[in-house]
């Protein structure tokens, strides 16, 4: 064999370092989603197909019950409480937050003094942890001394009574709403406020040479620039507006308030069948549905994006 036949006949390696590079790179996130969210699902759709219990009773064992769990949650009045619930919270809170955290933006991307001042004030909310902020409101929320049932009172000339905002099964949800966007509206506000600070001063200019009115700008300028910005906004928003479970849960545990069908949640459904009864087989289909209606959301997620890049 010649040497010219010797370098034909070398293979070139399989792996080069700079295919590789990537994975290493990635292989802890990888590794972190592989341990708390593909094999806990894993686990949960296992589950959910047995009658496994929280503390194990070695004489029973865990049995195969096949479609039994998820047959008892379509028949579960709770299940439908809950789901309702958190359909309305979604329905009301991710619109109602997008817009407001709208206008705090437009308000603190003024050129004015103190701007910064009160950016800070907007977005402290989102530093402080959902439980203190639970508590803090039950106490504002309370039906002698509370601050809202005086505020409303001072609004409406005396016209509406002190309201038992945690205990009345009509009202409950509608302060858990209140609590919730005043708690998050401050991180959609700086999404916003990125989104507006990246927009041309030219255009604005352009568009005042052309003799365009404020609102006419806000039409025909800041909106459809704000598209991917208000996007983004939508879907975290409604994603996390799903996962609402502590300040529900908070409320619950105070022991003075409404019926909790009336607030119940997907997730606090979720725990207290897994955890407070132990029936961990019966809340893994709980969790598997909820993870279906996550994923349903994330799909419509892409959708919209695909349609946004294609409009591009």
């Amino acid at each position: 064999m010649t040497f010219i036949d010797r370098q034909v006949s070398v293979k070139p390696p399989r792996f080069t370092s700079y295919q590789l590079t990537p994975w290493f790179f990635a292989a802890p996130a990888l590794v972190l989603l592989f341990v708390f969210l593909i094999l806990p699902f894993a686990l949960a759709f296992v589950f959910s197909f047995t009658d496994q219990r929280l503390i194990g009773n070695d004489e029973l064992g865990t049995s195969f019950v096949g479609v039994r769990n998820y047959m008892r949650l379509f028949e579960d009045d709770s299940f439908w409480a809950a789901l309702r619930n958190n359909f309305l919270f979604v329905g009301v809170v991710a619109p109602l937050q997008s817009l407001a955290a709208l206008g705090l933006a437009l308000l603190v991307n003024q050129a004015l003094a103190g701007t910064r001042f009160f950016r800070t004030i907007y977005f402290m909310p989102v530093a402080t942890t959902m439980a203190v902020v639970a508590v803090v409101w039950s106490l504002l929320y309370s039906p002698d001394a509370g601050v809202i049932n005086r505020l409303v009172g001072l609004l409406s000339f005396g016209a509406i009574g002190p309201q038992d905002w945690l205990r009345d099964p009509a009202l409950v949800m509608p302060a858990v709403m209140v609590l919730s966007i005043w708690q998050g509206v401050g991180f959609q506000m700086l999404v916003f406020l990125a989104g507006l600070q990246s927009i041309s001063g030219d255009l604005y200019e352009a568009a005042k040479l052309d003799g365009a009115t404020p609102s006419k700008q806000f039409r025909y300028i800041t909106l459809p620039m704000l598209k991917n910005t208000t996007i983004f906004v939508l879907v975290t928003t409604t994603i996390q507006a799903f996962q609402l479970f502590t300040q529900v849960q908070i409320i619950q545990a105070s022991g003075a308030s409404a019926p909790v069908d009336s607030f119940r949640t997907m997730v606090m459904l979720m725990v207290h069948e897994g955890f407070g009864n132990g029936k961990i087989g019966y809340a893994s289909g709980v969790s598997v549905v909820f993870f279906v209606i996550v994923l349903t959301v994330s799909l419509v997620q892409r959708i919209v994006l695909r349609e946004e890049r294609a409009v591009q």
